[in-house]
């Protein structure tokens, strides 16, 4: 039987205030793929808009940016931090 394992996943100003928390804890039984943790991420809060703010998020896994990679092949171990953070205006 597997344990589960907790991937941290933090909010910042639009994400956080369409999620409604400014983090979540995403139990798994093991490492998951970027898009994978996305789909369980946008099946938490019950705002509509939340989806498409995370949309248009950068993000980080640990401490490192994701760009343009395919969520599809970006590996999230459990342990790790995931932030969502959202276009910001201004210099």
């Amino acid at each position: 039987m597997f344990e589960t394992e907790i991937i941290t996943v933090r909010y910042w100003a639009a994400a956080k205030a369409a999620a409604g928390v400014a983090e979540d804890a995403v139990p798994v039984a093991g490492p998951v793929t970027l898009g994978e943790l996305l789909d369980a991420v946008r099946a938490l809060p019950p705002d509509q808009r939340f989806a498409d703010v995370v949309a248009v998020c950068s993000t980080l896994v640990g401490d490192q940016p994701v760009g343009t990679r395919d969520p599809a092949l970006v590996e999230v171990a459990p342990g790790q931090t995931v932030e969502f953070l959202p276009p910001f205006a201004g210099g």
